[in-house]
């Protein structure tokens, strides 16, 4: 939940990683970064409406992402978050969790978990709007029954091999998860908007 007196200052915002910069420092997984970059689902009426959300009076022109280069929900999802700051003009600034505990207290999934990604949406003014966590329900869904099926037809199968042949199917899901963050972004600002 976040707390009424945020950590998250103007200052503190600006202090913040650009996503080039954060690329540039990062020490696994550029190269899913750049893919899930390259792939990201932005239609051209995505782009439409998070410009007219962030032109729009009180709408988002800040965003802050908590992530790290390791976590698979991070490289596919910061990405998309990055191209709809990009096609909206919004000012993206990324915080590592590991090194922003206070920042990532601030946003923990169900008050106790410190899950990653987290976008966070303020106003130009740097009001609070809303935040998003993790992935889409749609993954969530998804994730659960990859798991289920995969250990369904590999019973005797090492762990191991159990979590790579999950990662795979799931790494496979990630165009429409991307689409369905985006879905859920759009409906997260809506009732923003004037």
């Amino acid at each position: 939940m976040v707390q009424k007196a945020s950590v998250i200052t103007p200052e503190r915002f600006a202090s913040g990683f650009t996503y080039p910069d954060y690329i540039a420092q990062i020490k696994v997984n550029k190269d899913r970064f750049q893919q899930n970059y390259d792939s990201a689902p932005l239609s051209a009426e995505d782009a439409e409406f998070f410009w007219k959300a962030a032109e729009s009076p009180g709408g988002p022109a800040k965003v802050l992402v908590i992530g790290e280069d390791w976590c698979p929900d991070v490289h596919r999802g910061m990405p998309v978050m990055a191209r709809i700051a990009e096609a909206s003009g919004m000012e993206m600034r990324i915080f590592p969790r590991d090194d922003n505990q206070d920042i990532m207290q601030e946003f923990l999934k169900d008050g106790q978990f410190q899950s990653i990604p987290v976008f966070v949406l303020y106003t130009q003014d740097h009001h609070y709007l809303c935040h998003w966590i993790e992935r889409p329900a749609l993954a969530h869904k998804e994730a659960d029954e990859v798991g289920e099926q995969v250990k369904a037809e590999m019973p005797s199968a090492p762990e191991q091999e159990i979590r790579a042949a999950v990662r795979k199917r799931n790494n496979a899901r990630f165009p429409a998860w991307q689409k369905a963050t985006i879905q859920e972004l759009r409906e997260l600002l809506a009732p923003h908007l004037s």
